[in-house]
């Protein structure tokens, strides 16, 4: 089965690949990607639909695809940051999982965030004990700028929130997230929107930031500097104990860890949620709905990120010529009783 070409719109032929047979079959390439490798939870309508695509298109994945499929270690290297924070944690736990459902292990190695050589080592010694891929969860700007530079024989994905798109990063919509909160509070009504950040390296609190100036700008409602925390607790309770905050305000939190230290800080100074002050996290932490008030939050889903992730090394492999583009997976605004329409005195 050599006889792959198909015709292109200028009438000219090229080698079907895998996006012709996702048109043909009317499914996503991702999907064509779990028949391909025999993958799990394909229906079988849909299995035999893309099988017929297959053969009526002539199709057959690249030597580097099979090769990644047979390679006796099954194994993908995954880096991910020496911290414990809730994102990063939940990454890596949902790749492990989508990998454990393709049937591949990983290799996990810990590297400072924000330390290129380390991570540049790291991705090394994975290289030395033969991995079939390389799954980096970004954090730090210069790590970012790491992994742009990486010219790899193996298939390397990279989690990392950017504005720059890359074939090789996927993301969750950090940005739109960060607006559909900031858009909510003003829906509410307030017109005084403050913003405590995540650290000014991290990919993911400088596209939340972003968003949060932009939605502001977009209602025409003053841009104020945001206060930087460290997505700890403590620091957000730090810096709410200081901020100018009185009633009629909102905030927007960068992540649940600091609006939990926000929600005590403002109990501890006679502010009440959300009658005084609304407050709004970001990540919906399993503990945001217990919380005294509930917060209101944005959620961000880790097991699709996971999955796509997975998708996208085999993907590499089976288009190894072919750069897309993955869309950002969106974001939930989850309301609770944390926000409310302002208080008129």
């Amino acid at each position: 089965m050599t006889d792959t070409r198909t015709t292109s719109e200028d009438g000219s032929t090229r080698a079907a690949n895998i996006f012709d047979v996702a048109r043909l079959a009317g499914v996503s390439h991702q999907t064509v990607s779990r028949v391909i490798n025999d993958l799990p939870n394909v229906r079988p309508a849909t299995r035999a639909r893309v099988e017929q695509a297959i053969a009526q298109l002539r199709y057959s994945p690249s030597p580097a695809a099979r090769a990644l499929v047979t390679r006796r270690t099954r194994t993908i290297g995954l880096v991910t940051p020496g911290i414990s924070d809730y994102g990063p944690t939940s990454v890596a736990l949902n790749f492990n999982y989508a990998a454990r459902e393709a049937r591949y292990s990983v290799d996990t190695v810990s590297a400072p965030p924000d330390d290129p050589k380390a991570w540049r080592s790291a991705i090394e010694g994975l290289l030395r004990q033969r991995v079939d891929a390389i799954v980096l969860v970004v954090v730090h700007v210069a790590v970012l700028e790491l992994v742009r530079s990486l010219d790899l024989s193996i298939p390397v994905v990279a989690c990392a929130s950017t504005a720059r798109r890359s074939p090789l990063i996927v993301s969750i919509d950090q940005y739109r997230g960060a607006r559909a909160a900031v858009r909510h509070l003003s829906e509410l009504g307030h017109t005084r929107i403050l913003h405590l950040a995540g650290p000014a390296t991290a990919p993911d609190a400088i596209e939340r930031a972003r968003g949060w100036s932009d939605e502001l700008a977009a209602h025409r409602l003053e841009l104020t500097e945001p206060a930087y925390g460290d997505w700890s607790a403590a620091s957000g309770h730090r810096l709410a104990s200081a901020w100018d905050v009185g009633p009629g305000t909102s905030i927007f939190v960068a992540n649940d860890q600091m609006a939990i230290g926000v929600l005590s800080a403002l109990r501890e100074r006679g502010l009440r949620v959300p009658e005084d002050v609304s407050v709004v996290g970001f990540d919906d932490v399993p503990e945001a709905g217990y919380l005294y008030p509930p917060l209101t939050t944005v959620r961000q889903d880790f097991a699709a990120l996971g999955e796509l992730m997975m998708q996208k090394v085999l993907l590499a492999a089976e288009e190894p010529d072919t750069t897309t583009e993955a869309t950002p997976i969106p974001t939930h605004l989850i309301v609770r009783h944390s926000t409310a329409a302002p208080q008129v005195p």
